[in-house]
Parts: C-alpha cells; sequence; structure tokens
C-alpha cells in the first residue's frame, strides 16, 4: 500500500486592507514549510506594485530557509516598484534579522496599525534597494 506523505505547510491567513494584502504567518517557517509559502509569496508579488505587509508576530521558528523566503519575496517586490513591510516584536525574531545582517535591509514595524499607516514611522528601518 503507497502512502503519501505531504510536509507540513504553514498556517497563514491572507486579507487585502486598504490596499496592501496582509498575510499572517503563524509558526515555523523552515526547510519544510518554506517551499509552499515561497509559492504563495511568489504570486501574491508577481503584479506590478504589489504591497505586502507579512505579519511574523506569531511565527515561532525561523531558520534560513525562512530568511531566504523573506529575501525573494523582498527582492520581487522591489523588482516590481512595491513594498514590503514585516510586523515583528518578538526579540527573538529580531535578533535573528539583524545576526544575518538583514535587519537594516527591511521596513521591520513593531505592530500592524503602524505597516498600515501610509507613511513610514520615524524609527521604522527602511528597505535598501540593491
Amino acid at each position: 500500500m503507497a502512502e503519501t506523505h505531504t510536509g507540513p505547510v504553514p498556517c497563514h491567513t491572507e486579507r487585502v486592507v486598504g490596499g496592501s494584502t496582509v498575510v499572517e504567518v503563524r509558526g515555523e517557517i523552515d526547510i519544510l514549510t518554506a517551499t509552499p509559502l515561497s509559492a504563495r509569496l511568489d504570486t501574491l508579488t508577481g503584479g506590478p506594485c504589489p504591497d505586502l505587509v507579512l505579519d511574523l508576530r506569531p511565527v515561532t521558528f525561523l531558520d534560513v530557509s525562512g530568511l531566504r523566503l523573506l529575501c525573494r519575496a523582498r527582492n520581487r517586490v522591489l523588482a516590481r516598484q512595491g513594498r514590503l513591510r514585516l510586523v515583528a516584536d518578538s526579540g527573538r525574531l529580531l535578533h535573528v534579522l539583524q545576526a544575518a545582517l538583514l535587519g537594516g535591509v527591511f521596513e521591520i514595524l513593531p505592530d500592524l496599525h503602524t505597516a498600515l499607516s501610509d507613511a513610514p514611522e520615524p524609527d521604522a528601518v527602511s528597505a535598501v534597494a540593491g
């Protein structure tokens, strides 16, 4: 008897708020979950001027596959003259981004309300092109 095994899929929800697509990701973003989530983010960032907010507050673990996913989404958004914001309030997640030298690469905001406002907050980290 053949057994079909599918890897875990990250749990996420999507909604559009004021023209921004908000993706709330929960659980782990690792080698098993990054590929299907990356495919979904590719779809969301495929059009012109994508406006994407990734709410990472419910993320409990992020490995190098997750970092690659974030960088890919960022690069796709910038290539299409869009905007990507990360919502993160976990010291652990922020430390991972800093340790990977990616803290200054993303626009990181502490809450969803701030991320959905039109103007970046003064102490927000702005995305750096290139």
